[in-house]
């Protein structure tokens, strides 16, 4: 598991983030919340029905900064980001105005779902290869305008990122070989491109086979994606590879399948399931009234 605190993405990524959600949900305005009286007080927690890990409390806190409202909004949290919570739990308390809460409650309660979802997920993958070299990445596979929310939430979960998007690394499929004339060529117009962006962090060449993999060596790659390679396969490229390039497993690998890949020796495993298919935390938030001074 990583050992540093994962960084948050910017504040002004998570506010785009709440904005874009509440004005989807909120829209002109919260025609059921207008039933309350202004100003009326109001005290909540939020609970867990899931054990997992806790990740979102930014987005979460973000949701209410923005609402506003006539008293401020107080969030006293019970449990630390990226803590381990059990079923039960009371992941934070909260105070303040009743229409406010109303009106942010979904928005905020989904980005906690969805964000500890990944993360518990991760968690889960990342301890089942404890103990290999291999490291859990992720994929591209996430929400569309979530992508830095989500990755943030591997990362909580012990996970490492794969490029963020196509302008920060390169990653040669099949289509591009092809387009290009064969891997050499593809591999060397990678290499130029990225001696040209200094922004770019890696090249990698997918490969499908043995025979790719070697022609892929010796063109200079040093990052090989090895798409659904069996297992006994995998074990052939490791000692193949010799240490030469960082090996990556990819392609439909499972929580059950994971270990044994890991012990093939290859360097990484990238998981799309991380944050394609995710289980929302299950989560309830309970309201009850302030007493009136």
């Amino acid at each position: 598991m990583n050992a540093e605190k994962p960084t948050l993405p910017s504040r002004e990524e998570i506010a785009a983030n709440v904005r874009r959600a509440l004005e989807e949900d909120i829209g002109g305005g919260d025609l059921t919340a207008a039933l309350l009286p202004a100003g009326q007080g109001v005290k909540a927690r939020v609970m867990t029905r899931a054990g997992g890990v806790l990740c979102g409390q930014a987005w979460f806190d973000e949701c209410f900064a923005q609402l506003g409202g006539m008293m401020p909004m107080r969030i006293r949290w019970q449990a630390e980001e990226g803590a381990r919570v059990v079923p039960g739990e009371t992941l934070c308390e909260l105070e303040g105005e009743a229409r406010v809460l109303m009106s942010g409650e979904r928005s905020a309660l989904n980005f906690l779902q969805l964000l500890s979802g990944v993360a518990s997920k991760t968690r889960q993958y990342v301890y089942a290869i404890n103990g290999t070299r291999a490291q859990i990445v992720d994929t591209r596979k996430t929400l569309p305008g979530l992508r830095l929310a989500q990755k943030y939430a591997v990362r909580v979960g012990g996970g490492g990122n794969h490029r963020l998007a196509l302008w920060d690394a390169i990653l040669i499929k099949e289509n591009h070989i092809m387009a290009a004339g064969g891997i050499e060529a593809a591999i060397a117009a990678a290499q130029k491109v990225a001696r040209q962006n200094p922004h770019c962090r890696f090249v990698q060449v997918e490969v499908e086979n043995l025979a790719e993999m070697e022609a892929a060596l010796a063109a200079d790659a040093n990052m090989l994606l090895l798409d659904n390679f069996p297992l006994p396969m995998l074990r052939q490229a490791v000692q193949i590879n010799r240490g030469r390039a960082i090996l990556e497993a990819s392609g439909g690998l499972t929580l059950a399948d994971l270990r044994a890949a890991a012990e093939t020796g290859v360097d990484r495993i990238s998981v799309g399931a991380l944050t394609k298919d995710v289980q929302a935390f299950d989560l309830s938030l309970r309201v009850e009234p302030l007493p009136r001074a």
